[in-house]
């Protein structure tokens, strides 16, 4: 499956100047939710993320996802592996479980994005569940920008945060990022943030 093209044909693919969640900027965007309004579309990558983490037999017994990006792709992971799924979501800054869900102790959860970049969001939610006694025991994403290692052992090193727990994905994007204080787009042009986090 050629995931960068079909982000590329969903019109997914975007090109400019961002200012991405982690504070760095990029000339290129991936906006997943362009390729999540097609239903099919969603599903197909859906059932060949779940398919890698069938293999692993982590025994995921929960989907979780962090609000806003992550829920599309979180719900159809968790609909093809025939698992539970529930979101955390930002109230006055703080990720928390809302909406009546609820964790189990010991409940064993894996995290879903729609794209993981440090992977800051993702453990903000791990952080919520794993604090009312659920286990997580890996990490998921349709799309990769390629700081964090993908893997049953991955090592991860600089800005990635993520534990070294399985991280699994359908694509590394490595695009250039730069921190804003050396980005030599911003001598042309300011940022634009896109996003769950911006317009």
């Amino acid at each position: 499956m050629d995931i960068r093209k079909i982000y590329t044909d969903c019109g997914a693919l975007l090109e400019g100047h961002f200012l991405l969640s982690s504070g760095n900027h990029s000339n290129f965007y991936l906006q997943s939710a362009k390729v999540l309004e097609e239903p099919k579309i969603a599903e197909k990558l859906a059932q060949a993320l779940a398919q890698e983490i069938q293999k692993a037999k982590l025994g995921a017994e929960t989907i979780c996802s962090p609000a806003l990006g992550g829920i599309l792709a979180g719900y159809e992971l968790a609909r093809a592996l025939g698992v539970r799924f529930i979101f955390t979501e930002r109230v006055q800054g703080a990720m928390v479980l809302r909406r009546g869900f609820s964790v189990k102790e010991g409940e064993k959860i894996l995290i879903c994005e729609d794209i993981i970049t440090t992977g800051g969001s993702a453990m903000e939610a791990k952080a919520c569940v794993e604090s009312l006694g659920a286990k997580v025991v890996g990490f998921a994403s349709l799309a990769n920008r390629g700081i964090c290692e993908r893997g049953l052992k991955p090592t991860h090193k600089g800005a990635c945060k993520l534990p070294n727990l399985p991280f699994f994905a359908l694509a590394d994007f490595n695009f250039e990022m730069y921190p804003p204080e050396t980005c030599p787009l911003c001598q042309h042009s300011k940022p634009i943030k896109p996003g769950s986090r911006g317009n």
